[in-house]
Order: structure tokens, then sequence, then C-alpha cells
């Protein structure tokens, strides 16, 4: 962590904090119905409030054009109150007179969450303006919002420019967690990728040949590369025009000495529904009128094998249609396996996109992994290889 400043060398006492997270949480009938991303950020809070840190949070809500009041983060003050266990103004807006009242009245140790960013157009515009206006409120500012970084927004890029920068807690556990996993890894590194589609993941597996030892295809999108290699795969959801792109991939990863680890046999059935009838067979002899919905036990003990060669793992994506039983068996028996090699200390496992941790935590392991980042698309970017702007501002 030497390459990004953190909180270890910021002094929060009495200073104004501008603190950046994620607190676009899922709601229904003005309930929250998951407060994963409120208790991610609470470590940090604390933590500058404890040191005298006055904390203004700064965060997005959905994705209105303008004010709205049903996208206002005034319900979530509530909960970040209810889980901090003590209490959390709010200001009805992030900018202005509001804002600066809020703010002057803050004592040491107080916190103060601002209204929605995005109820102004210059937030995703990263307009040097805005930035100016929500500059004045703060003396520090913190970026606790990884999943918002590869965004050039006022509030994660522009901000770490104007003012003293730094990664706050849960920002820097996933930096940690992403330079273990392809920047500075212990090798072998495995790679394994699944999900339905080749064309949303064509820059993220041809970073990835370049950077890992072996990479496992899983998912809808093997059978896109097994179609490309000549076989059949009877009704099975692929991407037959990209046939091309997989051979392109597969020999890049030849150059590059990584090993493309394919399905071997698959389970197949008629219908995608819960408890189809359904067999396993061969990859090269899949019946015409079925389709693959799954790896199947010889996959998984490929798979495996490879997971107990590495060092280290990212995974992304899940290895077969996992929501629907019985088509959840290859990513829940390899996601357990990858767990207990973690639990066992033998591998830094590091996963994350929204597939995924659905799926780790239907195996009933995401707590086993290394680390799981909840992060979705900034997580992708990162292992596309993409430089993230709201990383780089914080840059030692």
């Amino acid at each position: 962590m030497t390459a990004f400043r953190t909180l270890d060398q910021a002094d929060v006492r009495g200073k104004r904090v501008l603190v950046r997270v994620d607190l676009n949480v899922p709601m229904e009938n003005g309930r929250i119905t998951d407060a994963t991303r409120i208790e991610r950020v609470l470590p940090t809070i604390r933590e500058i409030a404890d040191k005298g840190g006055r904390v203004i949070l700064l965060a997005h809500f959905g994705r209105p054009k303008g004010r709205d009041p049903k996208e206002s983060l005034k319900p979530v003050a509530e909960a970040v109150s209810q889980h901090l266990g003590k209490p959390v103004a709010f200001a009805d807006d992030c900018i202005g007179e509001a804002a600066s009242q809020a703010v002057s009245a803050m004592k040491d140790g107080d916190v103060l969450l601002l209204e929605n960013t995005r109820f102004h157009a210059g937030e995703e515009k990263n307009d040097p303006a805005f930035v100016q206006e929500l500059a004045k409120l703060g003396d520090l500012y913190v970026n606790d919002a990884f999943s918002a970084a590869h965004r050039a927004h006022a509030s994660t890029e522009g901000l770490a420019r104007a003012l003293p920068g730094y990664a706050g807690r849960t920002m820097q556990a996933e930096l940690d967690a992403l330079t273990k996993g392809l920047e500075a890894p212990k090798r072998p590194v495995v790679a394994i990728v699944g999900g339905a589609k080749v064309s949303t993941k064509i820059d993220l597996l041809e970073n990835l040949v370049t950077k890992v030892d072996a990479l496992v295809i899983g998912g809808g999108m093997a059978n896109t590369f097994v179609h490309a290699t000549g076989l059949g795969i009877g009704k099975s959801l692929a991407e037959k025009d990209l046939a091309a792109t997989a051979m392109r991939i597969i020999e890049k990863a030849r150059d590059a000495n990584c090993a493309i680890i394919l399905p071997v046999d698959g389970v197949c059935a008629y219908e995608f529904k819960a408890g189809a009838q359904n067999h396993t067979y061969g990859i090269d002899a899949i019946p015409e009128d079925q389709m693959i919905l799954d790896v199947g036990s010889q996959s998984v003990e490929r798979v495996n094998s490879a997971i107990n060669d590495a060092a280290t793992l990212v995974w992304n994506g899940p290895l077969g249609a996992f929501e629907i039983a019985p088509f959840d068996q290859g990513t829940v028996a390899a996601a357990r396996h990858a767990a207990q090699r973690t639990k066992d200390g033998k591998l830094v496992s590091v996963a994350g996109g929204g597939d995924t941790v659905a799926a780790l935590n239907h195996a009933g392991v995401a707590d086993s992994f290394t680390y799981v980042s909840t992060a979705g698309g900034a997580f992708l970017e990162w292992l596309e290889g993409k430089s993230l702007p709201g990383v780089e501002a914080l840059r030692a």
C-alpha cells in the first residue's frame, strides 16, 4: 500500500473531512433491504470521528436527473446512524447555504451526510466549479468508495485533486487485495472467469491471459469457446459470431504461456428450469436437442486441480447457471474447494462482480475467501487492466 496515501498519513483532528462513501443501497418501500455497503464504511467513519475529525459524508443514490425526492439520501442517514450507534445529521443539499450551515454547526467527532451529489449535473461532468463548491466544505478528502472509483466524477476524482486526498480503510483493503491478486501476486496465478457472454468480457480475457498462469473459462461463455474449437454444443447459449474472437484469445494465451482450461463435460437438459431432468455428457458428445447448463464432475476436478496448483486465485463469474438447482453444483463445488484451500493458508483468493458475490454467498463461502469485492464495474475494469480515476488520484 505504499503506492497510495491512506488514513495512516492523515491528521484529522479538528479537521473537516469530506469522505466519499458508497451508500447506493437497495431500497423497497423506503426500507433498506441490504445494508452491506453501510457496514463496509463504518470503520473509516468511526476512526475519523474517534480521532476528532468532523466526518462529512458524500454519496450518490440512483441515477436522478436533477433533484428528485424519491432519490434522496435522507432515509439512508437514519440507517447509517443506527448502524454507527451515534447521531448522523443530514443536510438537504451537498453544496450552497444548506450544506455550509450544516458543516459550520459540527463539532469534533460529529458525522454529517450531505444530500445526493447526483442532484447536480456538475457531479458526473466533474465540473471544476462544482468541485470547488464541494471543496469549500472540507480541509481533507478521503475516498472509501472503490465501487465508484472507475468514474471520473467530482466527488470521486475532482476532490482528490482539489484537497489532500487519502484512501479510507475499505478502499485500502480493496487496493491491498487487488495488488495481491494481479499487480504483485504470489505465483502461480489462476483466474476463473464465467458468466453468460464473451462479448461483455473480451477486454477482461485479453488482459488476463497476459497476467495469469492458467485461465478457467466457464458459464455460458465457455460454450462460445467450445463452439469455436469445432465441437457441437446443441441448443446451448453461445455467441457463435464471436468464434474468431475466442480463437484469438486462445492464441494470445498460447503466446503468453497461459493455459486455457475449458469444460471437458457438461450437465445438459432439454429446458432451463428448477429440477429439470438432466444428464452429463462429454463435451464432444453434447446432444443436438439439449443445452449445457453446468460443468460436469470431470470439469470440476480439472478446476479444483488448477486451484490446487495455484498460490493466487482471481474469480469473476459462475461456472454454470447457479441460480437454479441442480445447475449450481459445479460452481458450489469449486467455490468450496477454493475456500478450503484459503482456510488452510495455501491460497490467496480474490473474487468480485455481482453474480460472483451471489454465487459465493449461495455456496456459503464468501466469508472464507481472502477478499470479496462488492464493487462490480470498478472490479471488472481493474481486471481489464484499466486505470481507475478515483484510485489514480490517491497515489502517493
